[in-house]
């Protein structure tokens, strides 16, 4: 199969290398020769890497190299029988990238995004046949991530969504179906993770209690704040403010001043030295003080805020039950998927912490899905 990939970031070069180990022939396009050679530079100390931990043989290594053209000439596509572009997240900039793609590429050819919030539909709309446009989003780094999200615009046809879950199944992803909705799945539901840690940490807590919190009791790999600063708040804030405006700002997604500060501040976290973390060689680690009952008070808050996210999507049809709970398994490496999480808890337990909550601060962004409030009138559980 013949695969274009426009963008040669970690992004593009990664979803390249995915392709590639799956057997396609990969054409990477870029407007930046630096890029390209930096990409391939990387590509090659990747499969280096690979050989000398005897994860692939050289020979292996060798034909995935080869598999891969590395190209600033946009007519070397016009054969590709599927494209994914993995460019600034930027809705003009795709929409016109799609438009002049169609003048190259056969009929046949599947454009694909990997857009992780901007709507599928209104990229979709500036094509002559929006109909073979689609959602294909990937997490970062796409050769060690298991999730794809496949998202159709309203414009695309069934069997362009058939054959593109096909496609990424081959190369030995999971992939879920999700409406073409802000934040799709996962940065839709994700965003409490955050949000809420902020707002504990904004009312006195430390950030080093709350990441303790849930990586002890809750076994998240990673603490909210060290997510944060991992993933680059420049980053983070972006999507969080992205899904904020683009859901008509509803409370549930607010942005956080405190964030926002640190990307007025240039402190986008790791990549940049500081974040809510100093990672400077003279920094000084706080000691966390507290005990296992406030720990537990801070996960309580920040898991049912992550439950009532996952009930909402659920209510409004962005994806079916199994898929959500896959999603923030594999997209985000939760220990577990969050409608399994609140039948462990107790739907009754879930809904009396939000209405807890509700009554303390009196805020919309507590309130309780109206689906969590059903299950538990009726006795039900998600599974």
């Amino acid at each position: 199969m013949n695969v274009g990939i426009i963008g040669s970031g970690t992004m593009g070069a990664g979803i390249a290398q995915v392709a590639a180990q799956a057997g396609c022939n990969v054409i990477v396009l870029d407007t930046n020769e630096v890029a390209l050679q930096k990409a391939q530079s990387n590509l090659d100390a990747t499969m280096h890497k690979l050989v000398e931990k005897g994860k692939i043989e050289l020979a292996v290594s060798e034909e995935i190299k080869n598999r891969i053209q590395w190209s600033t000439d946009q007519s070397e596509l016009n054969k590709s029988e599927l494209i994914i572009e993995a460019i600034i997240e930027n809705l003009e900039v795709k929409q016109k990238l799609f438009t002049q793609l169609e003048t190259i590429i056969n009929e046949n050819c599947i454009l694909a995004t990997n857009t992780s919030s901007l709507s599928v539909t209104s990229i979709a709309a500036e094509c002559k046949h929006p109909d073979r446009v689609i959602g294909v989003h990937f997490f970062n780094p796409a050769p060690l991530m298991e999730l794809v999200e496949i998202v159709p615009a309203l414009q695309t046809s069934q069997s362009i969504v058939d054959q593109t879950k096909q496609i990424i199944d081959s190369w030995k992803k999971k992939t879920v179906l999700t409406k073409d909705t802000p934040g799709f799945i996962v940065n839709r539901i994700a965003r409490p993770y955050y949000s809420e840690a902020i707002r504990i940490h904004e009312e006195g807590t430390t950030i080093e209690g709350i990441d303790l919190a849930m990586k002890t009791i809750g076994g998240f790999r990673m603490g909210p704040f060290e997510l944060m600063d991992m993933i680059g708040h420049d980053v983070n804030y972006t999507v969080t403010e992205t899904v904020w405006k683009s859901f008509y700002f509803d409370p549930r997604y607010t942005p956080s001043f405190s964030q926002k500060r640190l990307v007025e501040a240039k402190w986008f976290g790791r990549k940049s030295g500081r974040g809510f973390y100093d990672y400077s060689e003279q920094a000084i680690k706080n000691e966390v003080n507290a005990d296992t009952t406030e720990l537990q008070a801070i996960f309580d808050r920040v898991i049912v805020m992550l439950v009532n996210e996952a009930a909402h999507a659920l209510h409004m049809n962005v994806a079916n039950k199994e898929d959500i709970d896959l999603a923030m398994t594999k997209g985000v490496n939760y220990p577990k998927g969050l409608l399994k999480w609140a039948d462990e808890l107790g739907i009754d337990v879930c809904v009396d912490r939000l209405d807890h909550l509700y009554h303390i601060y009196h805020e919309d962004r507590y309130r309780c899905s109206p689906l969590l409030r059903q299950m538990k009138s009726a006795g039900k559980s998600f599974f």
